[in-house]
């Protein structure tokens, strides 16, 4: 990051920018903004695939059961699965 990248915070870093912002209010700072044009892109970092209901419903009991979320639980599951491929 820039020096004084953060003109009406004047921090250095996007940890003191996110510090200064969870104490201040930008309703009292409005009038020194400006405007400004970026683009983002957003790329889905998940892939979604079908499960069967009752499989599913096995997967939430078990995940509650170690107190995890169905999502961590399956994609834990799979690592372990592609793990073990990888080294046969």
């Amino acid at each position: 990051m820039k020096k004084n990248k953060s003109s009406i915070s004047k921090a250095s870093s996007y940890e003191d920018i996110g510090a200064y912002w969870d104490t201040h209010d930008l309703s009292k700072v409005w009038r020194k903004t400006r405007k400004v044009k970026f683009d983002v892109q957003i790329e889905s970092e998940a892939i979604y695939y079908p499960i069967e209901k009752n499989l599913s419903e096995k997967v939430q009991s078990i995940a509650k059961k170690q107190g995890v979320s169905s999502d961590t639980l399956i994609n834990l599951w799979v690592q372990q699965k592609v793990q073990e491929q990888i080294f046969q």
